[in-house]
């Protein structure tokens, strides 16, 4: 795994434009324009939990709402994560976190497995979060995981604050993602399955 885990990606459709440059293996550094704070506040988290760096422009029909944007975004980043990731030899393929913030906390586990999936657990406790819509967020999760082929496991266990509830499970899936796609010196040129692919 010398070779650098990094992904160049465009998605332009009649909803969104959106260009990416992803690094891995970074140290948590993000350069992000979506005309959307929070959501970007949101993915800031990622990148710095998961020392992931990221260069992200999305230009969308906020016009409408943010769902296209947030959706699309999630759908770039997930293939981003799969470019980078390859045939997956050699990485742990598994990771977890639980991350707690003031009374909320939130645990994320991935499998890295070729099978989308996504479990997600949250009852937020508002429906907005400033003027953000807190069901966006399942849909961002979800573009990525199917694009990302991965299982993931997201669980907000306690909060009495939305935003809280929301930042630990951005937290808790960047660390886990981390831990998920390092590289496993034990597993060097080996595919983590007993298949033999992933």
């Amino acid at each position: 795994m010398g070779t650098a885990r990094t992904a160049s990606i465009t998605r332009d459709t009649q909803e969104t434009q959106i260009s990416l440059e992803l690094n891995l293996d970074g140290t948590g550094e993000s350069e992000l324009s979506t005309g959307i704070p929070f959501f970007e506040h949101m993915l800031t988290q990622i990148c710095r939990h998961g020392l992931i760096d990221m260069k992200l422009k999305a230009v969308g029909d906020l016009e409408v709402d943010a769902h296209h944007t947030v959706e699309d975004v999630g759908i770039v980043i997930g293939q981003a994560i799969a470019k980078t990731l390859g045939d997956k030899t050699g990485i742990y393929r598994y990771g977890h976190a639980y991350v707690p913030l003031d009374e909320a906390m939130s645990r994320a586990v991935i499998d890295f497995s070729g099978r989308p999936g996504l479990e997600y657990q949250v009852e937020y406790t508002r429906p907005r979060i400033g003027d953000f819509d807190v069901d966006l967020l399942r849909e961002f999760f979800q573009g990525f995981v199917n694009h990302a082929q991965m299982t993931l496991h997201l669980d907000n266990l306690r909060g009495a604050n939305a935003h809280h509830q929301a930042e630990t499970l951005f937290k808790a899936f960047g660390r886990a993602l981390r831990m998920a796609a390092a590289p496993d010196p034990r597993m060097a040129g080996i595919i983590p399955s007993t298949k033999g692919s992933l």
